[in-house]
């Protein structure tokens, strides 16, 4: 059956005879974790990962079983640029603003830096103050952007945007929910010449062009392994006509290598990419040679091997180790299904 234009899904069996899960540490609290949960196995291009978060469905789950198998069965995507390195951000959580420095140290060279925002129990203050201490350390040359993760109303994201304004906003990513509020609040700080940047609605919707053929975005925030794979991020990329910037969505190194493939096969790349997430743990993985941190704010375009000591070091528990398999499993049907749906059946379906 197959699974995308390149690849035939493989057997549960043939994925199931070489997963390996991980549980590793994360050193600051994101997304409400401490540690992250990682399923990894080989395929015949090399490693590759399946780490949808543990509350998402299995229907969201299979789109990243999907982005797996294309990496790890897939040949790499060629870059057009011949890139092979990728200019990232550091990501810093919604942490207090006395942490800011400590969690910005894990970062090599980042001149950009991505600031979680509007998170639940804080408040506005306390975004300012961290965005503020986020300039202090970055100095008046480097990028800042802002992302609120859809929390905001439209009313509170104009609000929030004047407030933080004054730290020369590069963009500010997903600051509503709905395409619609994404729209209007583009219409109302286009004075300002502040860029809104989509991820969720490009994410988790059925219909990831949407937001662009609403005009509702300026960028587009793209993740491989959830949208299901390098060669369908491209495609949406392409087709929405759209400046991109290819985030990670917590990964290893393993998951970061598909994102800098991806960034990598990009016709242009403005941004610096949310590629530099290995910091956020204590572990990884691969051997610190091949790690994908960021060093002089770059990482390299590469596949990196396992580290059998460290699989050992990280494995998840049985019972993890038991319900991520059978996740895989569950989710493999769903792609099963799919692909034999569309043999039977051929007609034009989502890039999702």
């Amino acid at each position: 059956m197959i699974v995308d234009d390149a690849v035939t899904l493989p057997g549960l069996d043939e994925i199931l005879d070489r997963v390996r899960v991980v549980a590793i540490p994360l050193h600051t609290r994101f997304r409400g974790q401490t540690v992250r949960e990682i399923a990894v196995f080989e395929g015949p291009e090399g490693w590759t990962e399946f780490s949808p978060f543990p509350e998402y469905e299995d229907a969201e789950a299979a789109a990243w079983l999907r982005g797996a198998i294309d990496f790890g069965w897939a040949p790499s995507a060629p870059s057009p640029a011949g890139r092979t390195e990728i200019m990232v951000n550091a990501t810093l959580p919604a942490v207090p603003a006395d942490e800011v420095e400590r969690v910005l140290a894990h970062y090599d060279g980042c001149r950009t830096v991505k600031v979680k925002v509007a998170e639940r129990g804080q408040t506005l203050d306390d975004d300012v103050a961290r965005v503020r201490a986020a300039r202090a350390v970055l100095g008046a040359e480097g990028r800042i952007r802002i992302d609120a993760n859809a929390a905001w109303n439209v009313d509170e994201a104009e609000h929030a945007i004047h407030r933080l304004c004054e730290f020369d906003l590069e963009y500010v990513e997903q600051p509503c929910a709905s395409i619609e509020e994404l729209a209007e609040i583009r219409s109302r700080v286009a004075y300002m010449g502040i860029p809104i940047a989509a991820d969720e609605s490009v994410r988790k919707a059925s219909d990831p062009l949407a937001v662009a053929r609403a005009g509702a975005a300026d960028i587009l925030i793209v993740k491989a392994q959830p949208l299901g794979g390098v060669s369908r991020a491209l495609a949406i990329v392409r087709e929405a006509g759209l400046p991109a910037v290819v985030s990670s969505a917590l990964e290893s190194s393993v998951g970061i290598a598909m994102g800098a493939q991806l960034a990598a096969a990009l016709p242009s790349l403005d941004y610096d990419c949310g590629l530099a997430t290995v910091d956020l743990f204590e572990g990884d993985v691969v051997a610190p040679a091949q790690s994908l941190v960021p060093r002089g704010g770059r990482i390299p375009v590469r596949r990196p091997e396992v580290d059998s000591d460290l699989l050992a070091r990280y494995q998840a528990s049985a019972e993890r180790t038991d319900w991520w398999r059978a996740r895989l499993a569950r989710c493999h049907a769903l792609l099963a299904a799919a692909a034999a749906s569309d043999l039977v059946d051929p007609e034009p379906t989502s890039l999702l």
